[in-house]
């Protein structure tokens, strides 16, 4: 089947999703829909904001559907007749009733080698867990989270300083060449889904705000790297006080240390020392070390 007659659906929501839809359409694989969750309240202002994948798809004027509930679209996907259904970070379980519907069925999108890392942060727990590599794969979807069969996986080597976003993008960037090169052979029954090893799965937790908050007791190499997993979102943070007033301070950079340097940035986290080399006080700008010592030369110590 030519690939510019494959009836798609795709399922997605953040800006992983985006990059893969965005590539997809480049390469003649246009979905003729895309079902992504309902628009948020996002920031201080609360504005109401749609997920990056409803930007892409509205972009190239593809049908945009946000059911609160997938099931409740159900008979809008059996009338479509979809061929494929494609899902890269979409945030909800897909019933049965949706899966059986395609043709070809759904393919999903990872960005971890499951069975290790399913569920919802695989890319920030393979940072903080400090992994030597991570990658991507796609598997033909069933009801459970992350749990089918095996149609193509992809190793991809971590950078020491790699940071969530970085990570992020990188993965992306290969999702697409990675589908590219499954999809036809798939519709053409030239790959044999390979079983996922249950003994060997392992299960992500959902990354919250207040998971971003510096426990100074943990060893240096530790906080270094959840300075990079958390970054940009939740970002790392802590506390510092002036005077009898604290104030959070967002960590964005730092480098772990044997010896301890002359600053008042540099603390000891079990054997080694964390060197803060770029931060954010609340209500200001990203800055240096220098400049925040510049300016905040009087701050009593952080929390």
């Amino acid at each position: 089947m030519a690939k510019e007659k494959l009836k798609i659906i795709f399922l997605g929501t953040p800006e992983f999703g985006a990059t893969i839809l965005e590539g997809l359409i480049k390469n003649n694989y246009k979905p003729v829909l895309v079902i992504t969750v309902p628009d948020k309240p996002i920031g201080r202002k609360q504005i109401l904001t749609p997920p990056a994948v409803k930007t892409v798809a509205k972009k190239h004027k593809i049908p945009v559907l946000q059911p609160t509930k997938v099931l409740s679209i159900k008979y809008q996907v059996i009338n479509l007749k979809p061929d494929l259904v494609i899902c890269a970070a979409y945030g909800k379980i897909i019933p049965k009733e949706i899966l059986e519907i395609p043709k070809y069925g759904c393919l999903n999108v990872h960005p971890s080698l499951l069975p290790k890392y399913r569920g919802a942060s695989p890319i920030q727990t393979a940072i903080l867990n400090g992994d030597e590599k991570t990658g991507l794969t796609i598997i033909l979807m069933d009801e459970k989270m992350d749990h089918g069969p095996i149609l193509k996986s992809e190793v991809k080597s971590l950078k020491s300083k790699v940071t969530y976003e970085e990570l992020l993008k990188g993965l992306a960037s290969l999702s697409i060449d990675l589908l590219i090169e499954v999809i036809p052979k798939w519709v053409k029954g030239k790959i044999e889904p390979k079983a996922q090893n249950e003994e060997k799965a392992t299960y992500t937790k959902i990354i919250k705000k207040e998971d971003g908050k510096i426990n100074w007791s943990r060893p240096a190499e530790e906080i270094e790297r959840q300075i990079r997993a958390f970054y940009p979102w939740p970002g790392s943070f802590t506390f510092w006080q002036k005077n009898d007033k604290t104030f959070r301070v967002k960590i964005l950079e730092a480098d772990v240390l044997k010896n301890k340097i002359p600053s008042k940035l540099c603390f000891k986290c079990g054997k080694d020392y964390l060197m803060i080399k770029k931060l954010q006080p609340e209500g200001k700008k990203p800055m240096t070390t220098e400049d925040f010592l510049r300016g905040y030369h009087e701050f009593n110590s952080l929390l």
